[in-house]
């Protein structure tokens, strides 16, 4: 499982990142581009990803990481569901989706901090 504290502890790590209300969740955003929301009430989270790094997190478990079942999905947009995630692979997941929404520059530094 991965609290919110948790959640926000790792996407305020990145650069520039921004912490807002969206509707009923919390969103952050990176340029004011949104790479991850979080529901508190059903312990959920969605992220923006490529469709192949879709199926590649999917793939590790779908019951736990699958596309948003609707056009969203589509377009990348996976829920995780925070009770069963493991946190290693919450955190590939959601720096995965930061490097996707963020601009390169600040994607090369996450990765680049990564592979150090």
């Amino acid at each position: 499982m991965v609290s919110i504290e948790a959640f926000r502890k790792i996407a305020l790590s990145f650069p520039e990142v921004t912490e807002e209300p969206h509707f009923e969740k919390t969103s952050f955003m990176v340029k004011k581009k949104i790479f991850a929301t979080y529901d508190d009430i059903n312990k959920r989270a969605c992220i923006k990803l490529s469709e192949i790094y879709q199926d590649v997190f999917a793939s590790a478990d779908r019951t736990t990481i699958y596309p948003v079942d609707n056009k969203w999905g589509k377009q990348g947009w996976t829920m995780i569901e925070m009770k069963k995630v493991k946190k290693d692979l919450f955190t590939d997941a959601l720096t995965t989706a930061y490097c996707e929404v963020a601009p390169v520059k600040l994607a090369e530094q996450v990765r680049q901090k990564n592979s150090d």
